[in-house]
């Protein structure tokens, strides 16, 4: 395909058009109803049968598709005739997937992109240009912060982190017209809660557009559109999966600005997501509310006993009143999530051999999974920002964050005492 080409590229809102498709790529049409609850929609909405009348959505593992004759391909391009093209341009599978995000996010399109920070990089390079100001919380996961930090300014975007908790530091680098504004709630890694209501309508006083990274909250436990945010991207291979499997992500906004902004970018940039990734995360959405509800009691749980266990430093869980960030999460958030943070003493050694002793929780830098999973974020996803900035963020060498999964409580909290027991006493 030819850039030339590109722009006559329709977006599917829809994938059925009888009158110029062959049997192969009809679909029936899912009218999702307005009383549908979450946990219906996870399994109904955007819902497609080809005419075979499948169960499981169908998955089409194919680069390109094929026309009944040359007038439509000519057709299909100038943009008479809606027809599939090219799977990094459109793929059905993926607009089903696309179509259920939009759904459960309450948002009027979505573009599912290859990975988590593919979503991220091109919500942000799609939308900003040389000269433009980006406002961005200075909370942000390590790779997140990198594009901020180093990439955009290379593009002649100037570049602006704040303390996502100070309103104030918000406004006073949002009393110049700026861009667009990154943030995360709850932050990766140090689940700090940003009010997003409030940064927004000071974004918007601003001209920026608001993006808000929701990965740690999913979309079950927070609604960053209902908050005044103009755009939500997601990490697709954490909660969305959750099974460590697959990798990708989704932009979920405006229809028009989807269309016009970000749609060519992804398309023209190559940023797709595979079908068969697609096929798996459509039946990763059919248990996500399980998933995630089971994994914050766990998380829950565990909190409260590394809250009182010898050697805990400190311990931050958005559900716990504890959290600096309390009444916030409760206005904002509809449940504490399946992420802890933690401290223990003895920094980075006290922190090695915490996670050394688990026999059961494993050591990974990936989270929202099923297994348990803990990290150690100074010399892992926040090694590369650098001592100064980690310790303006509360990133100490003892921070351990911890991903809970579906295991039994009482196993984890077993295993963690083996963690306790292994911290270096004084």
């Amino acid at each position: 395909m030819t850039e030339a080409e590109t722009p006559h590229c329709p977006c599917f809102s829809s994938g059925h058009h009888e009158q110029e498709r062959t049997g192969y790529l009809i679909m029936s049409e899912n009218k999702t109803p307005s009383t549908w609850r979450p946990a219906t929609r996870l399994l109904h909405a955007g819902l497609e049968r080809t005419e075979f009348g499948e169960t499981s959505e169908a998955v089409f593992l194919t680069s390109g598709f094929v026309y009944d004759n040359a007038e439509q391909a000519a057709k299909t391009f100038t943009g008479e005739v809606e027809h599939y093209q090219y799977s990094r341009f459109a793929n059905p599978t993926v607009t089903a997937l696309e179509r259920r995000l939009a759904d459960l996010e309450g948002a009027e399109a979505c573009v599912a992109t290859s990975t988590g920070m593919g979503a991220v990089s091109s919500a942000l390079l799609s939308h900003v240009k040389a000269g433009e100001r980006v406002v961005a919380s200075r909370a942000l996961f390590g790779s997140c912060h990198w594009i901020v930090a180093n990439l955009l300014p290379r593009y002649g975007v100037e570049t602006v982190f704040v303390d996502g908790a100070d309103l104030n530091a918000w406004a006073e680098a949002l009393s110049k017209p700026t861009a667009a504004v990154l943030l995360e709630s709850p932050s990766n890694p140090m689940l700090d809660v940003l009010d997003i209501r409030a940064i927004a309508d000071l974004a918007h006083k601003a001209g920026a557009l608001v993006v808000v990274d929701n990965v740690f909250a999913s979309p079950i436990y927070q609604k960053p559109l209902e908050l005044g945010a103009d755009v939500v991207v997601y990490s697709c291979t954490k909660h969305i999966d959750g099974q460590g499997r697959v990798l990708g992500g989704a932009v979920l906004g405006p229809k028009e600005w989807i269309t016009e902004t970000l749609q060519p970018f992804t398309r023209n940039t190559g940023n797709a997501l595979s079908p068969f990734n697609a096929w798996v995360m459509l039946k990763g959405l059919e248990t996500l509310s399980l998933r995630v509800d089971a994994m914050t009691r766990n998380a829950a749980a565990v909190a409260d006993y590394l809250a009182q266990a010898p050697g805990i430093v400190s311990v931050r869980y958005p559900g716990r009143k504890d959290h600096p960030q309390y009444e916030l999460a409760q206005r904002q958030m509809s449940g504490g999530g399946s992420l802890v943070a933690f401290e223990v003493a003895g920094g980075q050694e006290g922190a090695f051999a915490f996670m050394n002793a688990l026999q059961l929780i494993a050591i990974s830098n990936n989270l929202g999974d099923a297994r348990s999973l803990v990290t150690h974020p100074a010399t892992t996803t926040h090694m590369k920002i650098g001592p100064e900035e980690r310790a303006r963020l509360g990133i100490s060498d003892g921070a351990i964050r911890f991903s809970v999964g579906l295991e039994d409580s009482a196993d984890l909290i077993e295993d963690l005492a083996r963690g306790v027991a292994a911290l270096p006493r004084s």
